[in-house]
C-alpha cells in the first residue's frame, strides 16, 4: 500500500491497532525516518495506551500501559543491538510477549526467535519521490496467528 504523509502512517497504525491482541510480535523494517515510529505512535493511540510512543533508540524499550482494558504496548529498537535474542534477553521479552503487544523496530534477525507468529510491516521510500513523503508499505503475517486475517482491510 501507498502512504503519502506522517497523518497517512499515523492513521495506518491506528487501523492495525484493531487487529492487534495481547501475544502479538509485530516486526518493522525501513531505512531510518522511514516511518516506523510514526507507526507505532498511530499504533499506541489505537490501543489507548498510556505515554507519549517516541523512538526508544537510546534506551531500548518503553513499555506504555493500557489506559483501559486492552494489552499494554511494548516498543523496542533493535537498531543498537548487535546480537540476536541472547542480547535481548535481559529486556524480558518473552515474560512480556504473552499479555502485551510488542512491537520491534530493526528486529530482523533479533528477535524471531520470540514466536512463530509475527506480523512483518516493512516500509519503504518511494524512489525519485522528491517530497520525502510517498511509503510503500508492506505487511505479511507469519504463523497460525495471521493465518485467514484479511491484512487488505488496512488499505481502506
Amino acid at each position: 500500500m501507498i502512504v503519502t504523509s506522517p497523518g497517512q502512517m499515523g492513521e495506518l497504525g491506528r487501523r492495525l491497532a484493531k487487529l492487534l491482541r495481547a501475544g502479538d510480535l509485530v516486526m518493522l523494517s525501513g531505512e531510518l525516518g522511514a516511518g516506523k515510529t510514526t507507526l507505532t505512535r498511530g499504533l499506541g493511540e489505537g490501543l489507548g495506551v498510556r505515554g507519549a510512543v517516541t523512538s526508544p533508540t537510546f534506551v531500548i524499550a518503553r513499555v506504555h500501559p493500557a489506559l483501559g482494558d486492552g494489552p499494554p504496548l511494548v516498543h523496542v529498537d533493535a537498531y543498537r543491538l548487535g546480537g540476536g535474542l541472547d542480547e535481548m534477553e535481559d529486556l524480558d521479552l518473552d515474560v512480556s510477549l504473552p499479555e502485551s503487544v510488542i512491537v520491534v523496530e530493526w528486529g530482523e534477525g533479533k528477535v524471531e526467535e520470540l514466536t512463530d507468529d509475527r506480523l512483518m510491516v516493512r516500509i519503504h521510500r518511494a524512489v525519485g519521490d522528491t517530497t520525502d513523503e510517498v511509503r510503500h508499505v508492506s505487511l505479511a503475517g507469519l504463523g497460525e496467528r495471521w493465518d485467514g486475517t484479511d491484512l487488505g482491510v488496512l488499505s481502506a
